[in-house]
């Protein structure tokens, strides 16, 4: 299967920001910090971006930030745009409730690369039976675990005394590693910076 394998500190310098795919190192001794500029040897002479430039910024952030490549997103904005609601609203909705953007809200992996390891590796169930496909859409009413033989495994255990800071639409006991789905995202639960109207303007090309 086809993923991202550049630097992942490269994919934030290109898009200005901290896009966090890199856990607790975006945290301390983030390359960012230390040179917050495009790469590229004329990374400081660039001219202007213009109106295309920025719409196309915009959806590479997003879906660097959530993981997927082009084609996987551009499926999730059909999917949208087929939808009564705001086509940008509801493509952050549909991003938002990926099973594995959903384990790393609950605080289970510290990047969203690293969540989607965690499912890929069968360690998760969604109502009792394991699932193992990271682009698996909640619903809500959905209970989310650890599977019961991998509770004791190390890189769980060392999670029990931690306090996540889970959105109000999901709800997450670390020490049972056991969570559900309250409510569907609303537009404030969002942890990133993002312009979506940007994104259906770069689509509607």
């Amino acid at each position: 299967m086809a993923k991202n394998t550049g630097p992942d500190c490269r994919q934030c310098r290109r898009e200005g920001c901290k896009l966090y795919l890199k856990g607790e190192k975006c945290l301390k001794n983030c390359p960012f910090d230390k040179r917050p500029v495009a790469p590229g040897v004329h990374a400081m002479g660039r001219k202007k971006v213009s109106e295309y430039g920025v719409q196309l910024r915009e959806k590479q952030k997003v879906r660097r930030a959530y993981g997927l490549l082009e084609k996987q997103f551009r499926i999730y904005f059909e999917k949208a745009a087929k939808s009564k609601e705001s086509t940008g609203w509801e493509l952050l909705k549909l991003l938002e409730m990926r099973l594995d953007n959903v384990i790393y809200r609950f605080g289970l992996a510290t990047s969203r690369a690293a969540a989607r390891q965690v499912v890929n590796h069968g360690h998760i169930t969604v109502n009792g039976k394991k699932v193992n496909i990271p682009s698996y859409q909640v619903k809500v009413g959905d209970v989310i675990a650890v599977r019961e033989n991998k509770q004791n495994s190390e890189m769980f255990k060392q999670l029990v005394d931690t306090k996540p800071n889970t959105p109000k639409w999901l709800e997450f006991d670390m020490k049972a590693l056991s969570g559900k789905v309250l409510a569907q995202p609303e537009r404030d639960d969002i942890d990133l910076n993002i312009q979506e109207h940007l994104i259906v303007e770069f689509y509607s090309r």
